[in-house]
């Protein structure tokens, strides 16, 4: 099962492919089929929280540098097993009742261009201070991120 992104349409597992996944050749008569449901159950319930520490335009394109990056959350980066990276829903968390006037590409403080968060988002203006918030990011963050990647240290976890 899979974590629905903007853009997409309809539940993964329709009853289509539900029946599909059932019916089983001969050879697979005696079998089982299972589902790893981790990120699909768990995404939903985490927000990664990172505060912008620089803005930058380069060649026409605005970057929002953050204190943050895929060394806390390698999944939303499109770093962790991902053939399409795809953005997360993303926003400026202390300016929800502001609509987008911009769009910028979020980055991580690390040295890698790798290190993209969100690629030509559509934003409230955000400087430095501002918290930026990733969701869907329940599953799959520090736990497997990089933490101590070129000497950053770990994320802070926090249950609310």
């Amino acid at each position: 099962m899979r974590v629905l992104f903007s853009g997409d349409r309809g539940r993964w597992l329709s009853a289509r492919r539900y029946e599909v996944l059932t019916e089983r050749s001969q050879v697979l008569a005696g079998s089982r089929f299972a589902m790893e449901l981790g990120r699909w159950l768990a995404a939903e319930a985490g927000v990664y929280l990172t505060r912008v520490v620089d803005r930058k335009t380069s060649h026409g394109e605005t970057f929002l540098v953050t204190d943050g990056g895929l060394h806390h959350q390698l999944a939303a980066s499109g770093n962790f097993g991902t053939v399409i990276r795809r953005n997360y829903p993303i926003a400026v968390a202390n300016a929800f009742d502001r609509e987008p006037v911009e769009t910028v590409s979020v980055v991580g403080c690390l040295c890698t261009p790798l290190d993209r968060l969100g690629d030509q988002v559509a934003l409230p203006r955000a400087d430095v201070g501002d918290l930026i918030a990733i969701f869907q990011a329940g599953a799959y963050g520090a736990s497997a991120s990089p933490a101590a990647f070129l000497g950053q240290g770990p994320a802070r976890e926090m249950l609310v």
